[in-house]
């Protein structure tokens, strides 16, 4: 299994965009760069929320759509978001709260897709004994510092009138920390799948608090350059047009699409098909609700606005970044229905 975290610091973040325009595509292939109209590079990581794109590309449903697509597989996420802030791939999966993270650094993107909203499969777990999120204070909690876990588990703090102080911090790759946790090195980890069921292994382990509590919290996307939708809009179109084929074709064939899900993720059929209910995939309708604007959860704007006093507040990320053509919903709105 490979790890949709291990994030970088934002200090080294930046750095990274300082030298975009010098070093980071000199490591892409030349068909890559948005604009180039060859090949499109598109990014992911583990996360069942994105696995559906494994099923695009082995059933030839980007070559439908008319897109010559470069899928990239990250074993580590963090470097996937850098590479999309870098220009060193076009499109990217990942959170909203990394991708408002990499605004604030100084990136310009773009969300064109809801993948999904994560609904459980984000947990924090902890060992026999602490029954709730307030039991964890003075103890051990292996998290990825910075990632999208580390993002839960401060909510989840919060919630429970603790703050990151009241408990001691491991800062560990996700899955080092699920494999730390099931070898009673820590009291909890905070990780998603599919390593909360390497983290669950430990004999009296059990969820103590996840991403359901947290309605809308952990929202995953396509994202894109602001580059790439302005001098390829035909092709980002095209991408968001197999994704909605591909949720069809996963609908009309979901064993085979379980078994190329579960490969690609290093799980059972098995332990894959447990992830259904924490990963809430969205409709095209369900896309265009969330970016309306609005005032609850549901409405990605005001989720964005929220999550963006929470980081600043707690220091994950260094000023508020701007929104000015971050939610970009012209492509779910033409996709086919």
């Amino acid at each position: 299994m490979i790890s949709r975290s291990r994030r970088r610091p934002l200090t080294v973040l930046l750095a990274l965009l300082t030298l975009a325009g010098v070093t980071a595509l000199s490591g892409c292939s030349d068909s890559s760069a948005a604009g180039s109209g060859g090949k499109l590079t598109l990014g992911f990581s583990a996360w069942p929320g994105w696995f559906p794109w494994q099923v695009a590309q082995e059933q030839g449903l980007f070559a439908k759509n008319g897109v010559n697509v470069d899928l990239k597989y990250f074993d580590n996420y963090t470097d996937s978001i850098n590479a999309l802030s870098s220009g060193a791939i076009d499109a990217n999966s990942q959170t909203l709260n990394d991708t408002l993270s990499s605004l604030s650094g100084g990136a310009k993107l773009s969300i064109v897709l809801v993948n999904d909203n994560s609904t459980g499969n984000d947990k924090i777990i902890a060992r026999d004994g602490i029954t709730s999120v307030a039991d964890l204070k003075g103890k051990k909690v292996a998290v990825e510092q910075g990632a999208v876990d580390h993002y839960l588990l401060l909510l989840a703090l919060q919630s429970a009138k603790l703050t990151e102080k009241d408990i001691e911090l491991v800062n560990l790759p996700t899955d080092a920390a699920a494999a730390a946790f099931a070898g009673g090195q820590v009291d909890a980890v905070a990780a998603f799948a599919p390593f909360t069921s390497k983290a669950l292994e430990r004999q009296g382990s059990r969820a103590i608090s996840s991403s359901a509590e947290f309605p809308g919290a952990i929202p995953d996307h396509l994202v894109t350059s602001q580059k790439l939708v302005k001098e390829r809009p035909k092709d980002v179109q095209a991408l968001v047009n197999t994704w909605f084929d591909t949720l069809a074709w996963i609908k009309a064939n979901k064993a085979a699409a379980v078994g190329i899900m579960a490969k690609r993720g290093g799980v059972s059929d098995a332990d894959y098909q447990t992830y259904d209910a924490g990963t809430t995939i969205f409709t095209r309708q369900q896309n265009l609700d969330a970016f309306t604007p609005g005032v609850t959860a549901q409405h990605l704007d005001f989720q964005a606005n929220k999550i963006i006093d929470f980081i600043v507040n707690t220091g994950l990320a260094q000023q508020r970044p701007s929104l000015d053509g971050l939610f970009d919903d012209q492509f779910v709105k033409a996709a086919p229905q």
